[in-house]
Order: structure tokens, then sequence, then C-alpha cells
């Protein structure tokens, strides 16, 4: 499934397009799924975040500060996590798995 407002149709057959975030959607989708679901884009994910879906989340942290942007989180969140995992890399990266405390 594609959230897109200006795309109209999709690029492929296995391919949904819609055209506005529905949390119940992805609620259904993640009770019958039979693998994990993931979500790619901050502002997608802003609206899965506010809307309780994230059970799980991964982070790669760059040695390198570049301002402005579109932010990691939204500004008016707060989620307790629980460390799952940690890999730090030769190059500086730092890899952070935490999932969500309920």
């Amino acid at each position: 499934m594609v959230y897109s407002s200006t795309l109209d149709a999709p690029a492929t057959p296995k391919t949904r397009i819609e055209p506005v975030f529905d949390a119940q959607a992805i609620r259904r989708m993640k009770r019958d799924a039979d693998r994990d679901v993931t979500i790619g884009g901050a502002t997608l994910a802003a609206h899965a975040i506010h809307a309780g879906l994230v059970d799980e989340w991964h982070q790669f942290l760059t040695p390198i500060i570049v301002g402005g942007g579109t932010h990691f989180l939204p500004p008016d969140v707060r989620v307790a996590l629980e460390l799952q995992d940690e890999r730090r890399f030769d190059n500086g990266v730092v890899y952070l798995n935490y999932r969500t405390r309920r």
C-alpha cells in the first residue's frame, strides 16, 4: 500500500494507492499480516506514531551533522522505549533497535 496524494496509478500490480492515511486500515493490516509491516518516510511515520501503530523502531545514527530537513520524530510525541539491540560500526555509525513499551 502506498499513501500518496499525487500518484494516480500504482507502478506494479501488487501495489495499491491510497490518498489519505487510514490508521484503522493499518491496524487491520498488522493484525492480518504474517510478516512485519514497514512504514517509510518521516511524514507517513508521524501519522503512524500518533496513532500508536509503531511497535519497533530502527535508527541509524550517522556521525555527520546536517541542519534542516524533516525531523526524525514529530515534535509533539512521547513514547516509552525498550532497547532491544545496538551495533557499532567501524565508520562510526550506530544502529539502535527499540520496542515500544506498552
